[in-house]
């Protein structure tokens, strides 16, 4: 435990001198964040509704961090260290492929939970939004959610050869859940048909989830999108360590 207590310490300072992440996963949700509320501030979501737009945004808003955790920064960061040969010195140490993606793992788990408090402090605070449904099953869709995207980062870094195949895989993985997951393009708008096709994505089951249980909408079949993303999230932290490359 001591050694993993101090890999985890270091590894977290190096990521945060780098600072792409504190300003994808940490600011870039908030700036998202005012330029919504500066555009609707605390005007209902629809006639007759009893939430504003800033409520029914929120999970979405709460994904940008996941989203950029998940899908560019852990799996760039562990091929970056394969192309470099860092993993080729840690495999001479007690250091196990699952004690070293965990580490990365929790690295980006903090970074999501700074980004969901630094959300909800600046949204009650500017733009007076409360959680209409439960908080604990609120709380429980955005773990999962988090837990089965960061799942998919930890797949594509334990698996990609170099950063440049990792970048690839991890662009065509992020964009297309970024844009039509509902994170920045609300899923209502959406054509018919793409929202049948968008629908595979865990991400998109992670937002529907956290924002029924956020206003306290009724969820249809709700054992869906949680199968979904428990299975997602077990298949990749299944391969990603069987299949881990030092090298």
């Amino acid at each position: 435990m001591k050694s993993f207590g101090i890999l985890l310490k270091n590894e977290l300072k190096l990521n945060i001198r780098n600072m792409n992440m504190v300003i994808f996963a940490v600011f870039m949700p908030l700036i998202v964040l005012g330029l919504l509320g500066f555009i609707y501030g605390t005007k209902p979501a629809a006639d007759g509704t009893t939430y504003t737009f800033m409520e029914q945004s929120f999970g979405a808003l709460c994904c940008i961090s996941i989203c950029a955790g998940g899908l560019m920064g852990l799996p760039l960061v562990i091929s970056e260290y394969r192309e470099r040969k860092i993993l080729k010195r840690f495999q001479v140490t007690p250091v196990s492929p699952a004690k070293l993606l965990l580490v990365e793992f929790l690295i980006y788990v903090i970074y999501c939970i700074v980004s969901i408090l630094t959300l909800f402090a600046a949204a009650m605070l500017f733009w007076k939004i409360k959680i209409h449904g439960s908080f604990l099953l609120f709380l429980g869709s955005w773990l999962l959610t988090m837990v089965s995207t960061l799942s998919i980062g930890l797949l594509v870094g334990g698996i990609a050869k170099n950063m440049k195949s990792a970048s690839m895989i991890a662009s065509i993985l992020y964009f297309p859940m970024l844009i039509f997951s509902g994170a920045t393009l609300p899923f209502e708008v959406m054509p018919v048909v793409m929202q049948k096709i968008i629908s595979i994505f865990p991400l998109t089951q992670g937002i529907k989830l956290m924002k029924a249980t956020f206003l306290g909408l009724p969820i249809e079949n709700a054992l869906f999108p949680v199968a979904i993303m428990s299975v997602v999230t077990l298949l990749c932290f299944a391969i990603s360590v069987k299949y881990f490359k030092w090298e």
